[in-house]
């Protein structure tokens, strides 16, 4: 029997229409993550990263607990204004008058040019801001300031000097400006008039002030104008508040320096009024120390090299003229406060003490030399019969007031005049 091969191919085949899909597997869902996991020890791996967190969190202190502290000595007046500092107040919360660094964050310094910062006042206050942790740039000419006044802080990375005259525009970048740079012995203002009103007055006072002024709009730097009580003139109230005018002669023989500085009050506030920028304003009474010119016409300098030399005390007039004199740390204890406070002032910044042009030049003999003579010669064209401050204002602002009375800090002055007068030499020696 043959076999016998049937072809089906053609014949038609039952279809059903009707799409039955493939029934789902029960917890399918759940049962294929816990596969997927399984496999390969994906869950060894999960865990081991969930330990190293949880230790590493452990550890380590948040970041939002170490932030948050520096800011707590803050006064809530800092959050209110934030808007209308400049910068550098925003990295340096520490500055402030108010409040205190916390424990363990240091100070960041700033970066300040002190102009007339070769002076008398100038290095003293360049080694206030030096020891405090900032950087300081001293920008003067050496018109009446010396090299060796700030020679101590060669080397020092945190300083610098530069031989410069503000009338000329400089460019730099400062987180403050202390513009002491002005021609302020009388020396140089009255024996030489001509030469002072076009270098301190039209040009220093002026010029030069305008020049920082600008730096300051530029860089949004805090601006610290050092006037002087010379703008109350001969002065008809006393003891002088900051809110009198002044009584200012502006054809004598003292006006060039008065009215320079009368100028720069001027021109320091138009630019806080009209630019923004953030000023301070110091009129800063008599002032002596250490570092002072030996011949710059101040009183206080002529009595103490003059006893010193031998030679007799100069008293103009009767000597019943009043001056109030402020040791130079003083000062400068006033003048960082004022920077760094919140008012614009201007401030009376200078001893209240009173002490005739007679009493001063006793305490000067008995400071040096009890045989020392008096000598009265004629007085002075337009020089003042009563000068004293009224500080109230500073002590309720700023907290100041000056520490160093009189016959404290005259014999340290002394001791500086001796050695820069007789060197090795001892005190009876000729001076040439």
């Amino acid at each position: 029997m043959g076999s016998e091969l049937i072809f089906r191919g053609h014949e038609a085949q039952p279809v059903d229409d009707a799409y039955s899909p493939k029934p789902q597997k029960p917890w399918l869902s759940v049962t294929r993550p816990i596969h997927y996991m399984l496999r390969e020890q994906r869950l060894v791996f999960v865990l081991v990263g969930v330990i190293i967190a949880s230790l590493f969190f452990t550890l380590v202190p948040s970041s939002s607990s170490m932030s948050s502290s520096p800011y707590e000595a803050l006064p809530i007046s800092y959050f209110e204004r934030e808007s209308r500092v400049p910068a550098y107040h925003h990295r340096l919360p520490a500055v402030h008058s108010v409040g205190k660094v916390p424990l363990g964050i240091k100070r960041k310094g700033l970066r300040i040019v002190v102009t007339g910062g070769a002076g008398f006042v100038g290095s003293h206050l360049v080694d206030r801001l030096i020891g405090r942790g900032d950087s300081v740039i001293v920008v003067d000419n050496f018109f009446t300031g010396r090299k060796e006044n700030v020679m101590h802080h060669f080397g020092n990375p945190r300083f610098e000097l530069i031989r410069h005259d503000v009338v000329e525009p400089l460019l730099l970048e400062v987180d403050q400006i202390y513009h002491l740079a002005c021609p302020a012995s009388p020396v140089h203002y009255k024996f030489n008039p001509v030469k002072t009103i076009l270098n301190c007055v039209h040009k220093t006072n002026v010029v030069g002030t305008l020049n920082m002024l600008g730096l300051a709009k530029r860089v949004g730097a805090r601006f610290l104008l050092t006037s002087t009580s010379e703008v109350y003139g001969d002065p008809l109230q006393h003891p002088q508040k900051e809110t009198y005018w002044g009584n200012v002669n502006p054809i004598g023989v003292r006006s060039c320096y008065d009215e320079g500085k009368r100028t720069a009050e001027t021109l320091t506030m138009d630019y806080h009024r009209g630019a923004g920028v953030e000023v301070r304003i110091a009129r800063i009474f008599n002032t002596y120390g250490p570092r002072m010119c030996l011949d710059d016409g101040r009183v206080v300098s002529n009595f103490v090299a003059q006893a010193l030399r031998k030679e007799p005390l100069t008293v103009y007039g009767d000597g019943k003229q009043t001056r109030s004199f402020q040791y130079v740390s003083d000062l400068v204890e006033g003048l960082m406060r004022l920077m760094e406070g919140e008012h614009v002032g201007p401030f009376n910044l200078g001893n209240p003490g009173e002490f005739t042009m007679l009493e001063l030049a006793k305490v000067v003999q008995e400071t040096i030399d009890p045989d020392a003579r008096i000598e009265y010669r004629p007085n002075t064209e337009d020089d003042p019969h009563k000068r004293k401050p009224d500080i109230s204002r500073a002590k309720e602002l700023l907290g100041w007031e000056p520490k160093v009375d009189l016959r404290k800090g005259l014999p340290l002055m002394v001791s500086d005049f001796r050695q820069r007068i007789f060197g090795d030499h001892k005190e009876g020696a000729t001076v040439a």
